[in-house]
């Protein structure tokens, strides 16, 4: 019999796929106009003025002032580096296979957990990975482009960007499983972003664009900051706590099924059968991988 609290992360994993599924959307709107650095910038500045609130009238100014180099630390490793790696590469390739590229963190983050903190995957959730990547390989070479968008750059440069970018997310949920499990997810979320600002202040002032962005970029910058990174980290890093980093990090398995619908309606992209069932063998993989679905056998560890 599921508990209660069993319903509630796993509506938490689904809704932070959706938001994060939307924020591809997002950079590249911003990114267009802004730049990679300015565009990662402000994201985690406005997120960080969105959380800083919250923070304190949760009370948890104190919590946040005891761990504040650790939780710099992930916001370097979890929001600057990737962030900025990101947004330059939605610049080159398209959203789609950006946010196939980004469903690769489990993979990182399962061999991370391995090879840092001892924690070796049961059978059926080596099995989900395992079938989670080959939905992904199916749909990058059947419908993602690799095409550049804007300018003569090899797409290979914006996509060695993003699986940089997804070790670093990696990184970034073993160490905070390691060095602050028990931090609050709040004042980890807002601590971070305060960190990715701090790292990102220089780069982005410096790359500040000569035109004025228009409103939709401003628009899209303030979604992504509010909605995809302040919102997302909470119920992201209160995942990480709940379930640990190697079933939290499963939820960008499902990030490209949401980003491809978002095409679908927002942007009149079409969808194909085979989309369809490449997204159908990821859903499938990320639910034996994260503990949603089980093989019928006992596998104790691989």
């Amino acid at each position: 019999m599921r508990t209660p609290s069993a319903y509630r992360w796993k509506a938490q994993f689904l809704l932070l796929a959706m938001i994060w599924g939307a924020s591809f959307l997002f950079m590249r709107t911003a990114a267009v106009e802004f730049g990679a650095w300015t565009t990662a910038g402000l994201r985690v500045s406005v997120a960080a003025l969105f959380l800083l609130p919250l923070l304190w009238l949760r009370g948890q100014v104190s919590v946040l002032r005891a761990h504040w180099k650790p939780v710099f630390v992930v916001g370097l490793f979890n929001s600057a580096l990737p962030f900025a790696l990101y947004s330059f590469a939605v610049q080159h390739i398209t959203t789609g296979l950006s946010s196939i590229l980004n469903a690769t963190v489990p993979l990182f983050g399962a061999l991370v957990a391995w090879v840092w903190l001892g924690d070796k995957p049961t059978l059926s959730r080596a099995c989900g990975l395992g079938v989670g990547f080959v939905g992904v390989l199916l749909l990058m070479g059947g419908e993602a482009s690799f095409k550049p968008q804007a300018t003569g750059l090899s797409p290979l440069w914006a996509v060695a960007a993003c699986l940089l970018a997804t070790l670093s997310y990696g990184v970034s949920a073993n160490f905070a499983k390691r060095f602050i499990p028990h931090v609050p997810p709040l004042a980890t979320a807002t601590g971070s972003q305060m960190g990715a600002t701090l790292a990102l202040v220089l780069p982005a002032l410096w790359s500040w664009p000569e035109q004025l962005p228009s409103l939709q970029a401003w628009g899209a910058l303030a979604l992504v900051g509010v909605l995809c990174t302040g919102v997302a980290y909470i119920l992201y890093f209160r995942l990480i706590e709940q379930t640990g980093p190697a079933r939290a990090l499963t939820v960008t398995f499902l990030v490209p099924v949401f980003a491809i619908a978002y095409g679908v309606a927002l942007l009149g992209e079409h969808i194909t059968p085979w989309m369809i069932a490449c997204g159908v063998l990821i859903v499938v993989g990320t639910g034996l991988a994260s503990g949603l679905l089980q093989l019928p056998f006992r596998g104790a560890r691989t």
